[in-house]
């Protein structure tokens, strides 16, 4: 079973109170230690028992905790001021030790550098440049399939072009065999003469139109005189 919730209230008992008190004061001030260590905290604890006996722990110091507390309290422009200063002062750290780093990867102030640090060095460029080799291989292997992808796309293209272009070929060529064979057959050809005439030349002429003055010629008993074609304005007809 588990353990049973306990009731906060003065111990009654002298002796009890007295051990309560040493275990539970060691282990705030083991909490109070670890909390500075571990979270890299500022602490600071003090403690009066019973019999007016200090107890105190601060991870930089008790009075200068205090002065700082004083200054939060009384003074909180100068502590936000004081916090920006502390912020700027870790940046400022960062920045030089990235560009420490970056002076030590491109070969640069190597002189105060160990031999662990040498190696340590060593190791990061090694791979790094494993790392750089892997990414181009991969990029070249995305590019070779790409192109051939576009190839293959391109291939397609070309066969459908080719299909279409023997299609329409062989259209055009029908189409020319169709008019060669039309224009022999048109030149082989002879106009035929109509079947009711034995020869062209035999055919009986067709009427022919009579425009202008007909000559006439009286007979010899007629009262018309024969000078009746030099009182007219009539020229002599013809025929066609």
């Amino acid at each position: 079973m588990g353990r049973g919730r306990v009731e906060l209230k003065r111990i009654e008992n002298k002796i009890n109170r007295q051990v309560t008190f040493s275990k539970r004061r060691n282990g705030l001030l083991k909490k109070a230690y670890e909390l500075s260590v571990l979270c890299d905290a500022e602490v600071a604890l003090i403690i009066f028992s019973s019999r007016g006996k200090l107890y105190e722990f601060g991870s930089a110091g008790i009075n200068k905790t205090l002065e700082r507390y004083q200054r939060c309290c009384f003074n909180p422009q100068d502590n936000s001021i004081e916090r920006e200063t502390q912020e700027a002062t870790k940046l400022k750290a960062k920045y030089e030790s990235l560009q420490r780093t970056q002076r030590h990867l491109l070969g640069e102030d190597l002189g105060p550098l160990s031999v662990k640090e040498l190696q340590n060095l060593e190791k990061q460029l090694e791979g790094a440049l494993a790392l750089a080799r892997q990414r181009k291989t991969q990029i070249m292997i995305e590019q070779v399939e790409d192109l051939r992808k576009k190839e293959r796309q391109l291939g397609d293209i070309n066969k459908q072009l080719r299909i279409k272009l023997e299609t329409e070929g062989q259209s055009f060529k029908a189409i020319q065999d169709l008019w060669n064979s039309a224009a022999a057959g048109a030149g082989n050809s002879n106009f035929s003469v109509h079947p009711s005439h034995d020869s062209p030349m035999n055919c009986d002429p067709e009427p022919a139109l009579q425009i202008g003055y007909l000559n006439y010629l009286p007979s010899e008993g007629s009262s018309v005189p024969k000078n009746t074609v030099g009182e007219t304005n009539f020229i002599q007809g013809w025929v066609l």
